[in-house]
């Protein structure tokens, strides 16, 4: 992952615009406890947004409810997310954040649905939804 990003904050201007827990996700690859967040069950017709920079994200077409607890997308919008290796816990995964502003946005599986066979496993704290108007 680079750290040249088109959108760049110090570390003080993160903590003042985020809470404490998107801070957490966000800024720190923390995770939040699963179906903790309503954007779990958003069914509506629109976009999810990066809640750091606003940048788009993932359109409701591509999410599916995975029963995992969390957000799930079947495909991202074109380079909206970059991705990393992590291996934090004890093993392999790989990382999705923001291509804008290197937000954590959770990681990716190869256990989603076709037509791409992904499962991107987003940390609802970590989007905004805008519903299509």
């Amino acid at each position: 992952m680079t750290d040249d990003f088109r959108v760049t904050r110090t570390d003080a201007e993160w903590r003042a615009m985020l809470t404490p827990e998107q801070y957490d996700v966000l800024r720190g690859h923390g995770t939040e406890r699963p179906s903790s967040c309503a954007l779990n069950h958003e069914e509506r017709a629109g976009t999810f947004h990066c809640v750091g920079c606003g940048q788009p994200l993932f359109r409701s077409l591509e999410k599916f409810e995975s029963g995992t607890g969390w957000p799930s997308f079947f495909d991202p919008i074109e380079g909206a997310v970059d991705t990393s290796r992590d291996a934090s816990w004890g093993m392999i995964r790989t990382e999705v954040h923001c291509s804008a502003c290197g937000g954590h946005l959770g990681h990716v599986f190869e256990d989603g649905p076709p037509p791409t066979n992904l499962r991107y496993c987003i940390n609802g704290v970590a989007l905004d939804f805008k519903p299509k108007a």
